[in-house]
C-alpha cells in the first residue's frame, strides 16, 4: 500500500508519534495533511506531509495553539515554496504556453509532464493551467489570439486532466455530482474544481458538458450525492432550468458556478452561488457546513 515514499497514516503516526485521530483532525481542520489516494482509494501521505507534521509538533511545544501552529507550519513552507520554486514554475509555464500558441501538442505534452512531476497538481492548476486560460481569453477577446489556439488549448489541457481525475470517484468521503447545464461546452474549470475538492478528501461523479437536465435528475436519485454543482457561461442556460433547479435545490446543497451563474439567479431558486476561482470554490466547498 506504500509507494514511492508514501504512506498509511498508521506509519505515519508510528514515525511522528502523533496518533492516527489527531492526525486526522489536523488534516481535517486545517489541511495541514494533503494525502494522495491509492488505486484502492487508501489515504496516502506524502514525506511533506510527515515534514509539516514534524513542524507543527515544534511550534505546538512552544506553546501556540493547534490553530495558530498549523497556519504558521503552512506559511512557512508556502515562503519556502515561492522562494525556490518559482523561477521553475515560470519557466515550465512558459514552455506550456508558447507549445500550445504554436499548436505543438507534443511539446505542450512534455511541458505538462515537467510541470506535473515538479509540483502539486494544485499549484500547476492555479500558477499555470487556469492563469493561461484566463490569459488566452484576454487576448482572444482583444484579437491577439484565434479561435484555433482557444479549441487546440482547451483540448489538450482537458484531456490532460481528466487524466489526473481517473478514479476521482474512489474512496469514502462525501461524493459531490457535477455537470454542465444543457447547451454548455466549457467544462475545463468545473474539471479543475472537481481535481481540487477531490483532493480535499471528496469523491466526483462528473457528468461533464451538455447534460440534460433529466439525466442529472436520475443521477442525484441513484447517487444520492452531499452536493451537486452545475456550472454554465451564461447566464440563459441556467434560466432554461429553473423551475427544475429550484426543485433540486430544496433536496440538497446546490451549487451554481462559471460566468452564468448570477446572485439572482440563486437568491430565486435557492442555490449557493460560486463566483470566485475553481480552486477557491473547491476549498469553500469543502469547509461550508452542508444541511
Amino acid at each position: 500500500m506504500e509507494s514511492a515514499g508514501h504512506v498509511r497514516i498508521g506509519e505515519l503516526s508510528r514515525r511522528s508519534g502523533v496518533s492516527p485521530e489527531l492526525l486526522r483532525a489536523w488534516e481535517h481542520r486545517y489541511r495541514l495533511l494533503r494525502p494522495t489516494r491509492s488505486d484502492g482509494g487508501f489515504r496516502l501521505y506524502s514525506p511533506q506531509d510527515e515534514r509539516r507534521v514534524v513542524v507543527m509538533r515544534s511550534h505546538l511545544e512552544r506553546g501556540l495553539s493547534a490553530a495558530e501552529a498549523a497556519r504558521l507550519t503552512l506559511d512557512e513552507e508556502s515562503a519556502a515554496v515561492a522562494s525556490t520554486e518559482t523561477p521553475a514554475l515560470e519557466r515550465a509555464a512558459g514552455e506550456l504556453r508558447a507549445a500550445l500558441d504554436a499548436f505543438d501538442e507534443s511539446a505542450a505534452q512534455s511541458a505538462l509532464d515537467r510541470l506535473l512531476s515538479g509540483f502539486s497538481v494544485e499549484v500547476v492548476l492555479r500558477e499555470v493551467v487556469l492563469t493561461y486560460l484566463r490569459e488566452l481569453g484576454d487576448r482572444w477577446e482583444r484579437g491577439e489570439a484565434s479561435v484555433g489556439q482557444e479549441h487546440f488549448a482547451s483540448q489538450v489541457l482537458r484531456g490532460r486532466l481528466l487524466g489526473l481525475a481517473r478514479n476521482w470517484d474512489r474512496g469514502a468521503g462525501p461524493r459531490a455530482l457535477l455537470a454542465c447545464m444543457p447547451d454548455e461546452q466549457h467544462d475545463l474549470g468545473l474539471i479543475a474544481f472537481g481535481l481540487g475538492l477531490r483532493d480535499r478528501g471528496w469523491r466526483i461523479t462528473f457528468l461533464g458538458p451538455d447534460t440534460p437536465l433529466e439525466t442529472l435528475t436520475d443521477a442525484v436519485t441513484t447517487l444520492k450525492p452531499e452536493v451537486v454543482v452545475l456550472a454554465a457561461t451564461t447566464p440563459a442556460r441556467f434560466e432554461s432550468g429553473r423551475d427544475a433547479l429550484r426543485r433540486l435545490a430544496r433536496a440538497l446543497p446546490l451549487y451554481a458556478a462559471g460566468a452564468g451563474a448570477t446572485p439572482g439567479f440563486a437568491t430565486d431558486t435557492g442555490a449557493r452561488l460560486l463566483d470566485i476561482d475553481p480552486l477557491a470554490a473547491a476549498e469553500h466547498v469543502a469547509t461550508t457546513p452542508r444541511a
